[in-house]
């Protein structure tokens, strides 16, 4: 296995985590509730599993070695998944506000939890398919087996030193308990269809309507 199948491994626990948040967006316009346990676990995870634990990895291990094999300067790809990073964690602050705000379940914090999730959603869909598509291909060009070799191995020591020792299983567990909750199809399970992620079978979302009072720095795009 190389680094980046195991980080692509992720992305698709992440989606599945995603199309649970797409449901409880859906339920607060449709329905007028909220789950608020479940979008409190949903938070958690997208906090600590993808942003600390899997961008983590590849801030502190991958992105430097592929700094070291050449892919460096300011606008490459190295440097852009990095402003992603950084505009990711300002849609999930938003959303976790957002969150707290419709704990109450007015209307319109329901609604306003409901543009934040489908936003943090879009976002980070794209962000993937971006990795998946152009950045890890990248990297597996330019990186030698030894160099996967190593990477894995910071991965494993990240997992179980740094975050403890069944952190990482913790987090897949939620991501389970999500999916059944909801009724989203596990990573890996699913049957994909012409609308779904050939690999989960988890649909992809519709591009959601996006105020402009949604907005950070740009409008995120799929690829």
């Amino acid at each position: 296995m190389q680094a980046t199948d195991l980080l692509q491994n992720e992305h698709r626990v992440i989606e599945q985590v995603l199309a649970c948040l797409e449901a409880m967006a859906g339920q607060c316009v449709s329905e007028g509730t909220l789950d608020v346990a479940a979008a409190g676990q949903a938070i958690d995870f997208f906090r600590n599993f993808a942003d600390c634990c899997h961008h983590g990895k590849e801030e502190r291990f991958l992105f430097p070695l592929m700094e070291a094999r050449g892919f460096v300067g300011e606008g490459g790809p190295v440097d852009r998944m990095l402003y992603e990073h950084v505009l990711g964690r300002q849609y999930l602050d938003a959303l976790a506000a957002a969150t707290g705000a419709a704990a109450t379940g007015g209307e319109q914090a329901l609604l306003r939890f409901a543009y934040r999730a489908r936003d943090y959603s879009y976002w980070l869909r794209g962000h993937i398919a971006k990795e998946d598509q152009r950045l890890f291909p990248l990297a597996n060009r330019a990186l030698t087996e030894a160099d996967q070799s190593v990477l894995l191995r910071s991965f494993e020591r990240a997992e179980t030193h740094e975050m403890g020792t069944g952190t990482h299983e913790k987090y897949l567990l939620i991501a389970d308990e999500l999916a059944e909750r909801f009724h989203v199809p596990r990573a890996g399970r699913g049957e994909a269809d012409g609308s779904a992620c050939t690999c989960c079978g988890i649909p992809f979302p519709r591009p959601p309507h996006r105020p402009a009072e949604n907005r950070f720095h740009e409008t995120p795009t799929c690829c």
